[in-house]
């Protein structure tokens, strides 16, 4: 007769595996996205689970006796999983704070439209459009395969037996969200001093010649030179949007 006694303890680390690698898929920029259906998501964070199964368990801790040590563990798993899932979704925050900023400055703040990467919400389609750009050129860049790395090496530097340290993870999301209005700046710095040379020409022309209407020169020219400045700065704002996501992605490595 073939004995079943594995299967309890086999159930208890793959829902131990999926309760973090799910959590994280879920969250985690480009793969956890809503527009992807939640069957797909899912179903990718079973399967990688399944092949995460071999090379993560023998560190994680044996089924305990106690089933409310089970709960505990399975909740800890979830805790560390929406931790390093919700820090990791800040870092792609710097391109909502670019295209805020260069739709301010072009005069396009106005022009809003949903987000499909920030689960639908109305913002400047600026913003939208880089942030779903900055999605694309993941994928492209196979920036999602280190993505899928940093899950794998999750357990290395956060072990399931180990105590949470919330604030140490309250530190790394300021880093982080700081780091990505940082970065957000920097992908719009140029627009800032298109911003301040032109409306201060502006006010100059207008102080010189009172009767002259400014408001309908100065509309159509903004809107214009922004969109021509965004033409011909968008790879140097996405390279360092591609620079900074993996960046954040090697420290929450350990790299």
């Amino acid at each position: 007769m073939v004995s079943l006694n594995w299967l309890p303890e086999t159930a208890y680390l793959y829902l131990l595996l999926f309760a973090r690698v799910g959590t994280m898929l879920m969250l985690i920029p480009a793969l956890g996205e809503q527009v992807i259906p939640a069957r797909m998501r899912l179903s990718f964070a079973l399967v990688f689970s399944l092949v995460l199964y071999p090379l993560i368990t023998p560190s994680l801790p044996r089924l305990p006796d106690d089933l409310v040590q089970v709960i505990v563990l399975i909740l800890h798993e979830l805790v560390i999983g929406l931790i390093l899932g919700g820090i990791t979704r800040l870092v792609v925050m710097s391109a909502q704070v670019a295209g805020a900023v260069i739709a301010f400055q072009s005069g396009l703040s106005v022009a809003q439209s949903a987000d499909p990467t920030n689960g639908g919400i109305q913002g400047v389609i600026i913003g939208s459009f880089l942030s779903f750009l900055g999605i694309t050129l993941i994928f492209a860049t196979d920036l999602h395969h280190v993505a899928l790395a940093a899950v794998y090496d999750s357990y290395m530097i956060f072990s399931p037996a180990d105590p949470l340290m919330f604030g140490d993870a309250a530190q790394m999301a300021i880093e982080t969200l700081a780091g990505a209005f940082v970065i957000g700046v920097q992908m719009s710095a140029p627009f800032i001093v298109f911003g301040l040379v032109f409306y201060l020409g502006m006010g100059i022309l207008a102080r010189m010649m009172p009767q002259l209407q400014v408001f309908f020169i100065a509309m159509p020219a903004t809107i214009s030179v922004g969109l021509v400045l965004l033409a011909l700065l968008l790879s140097m704002m996405m390279g360092w949007y591609l620079m900074h996501f993996e960046s954040e992605l090697a420290v929450l490595r350990g790299a």
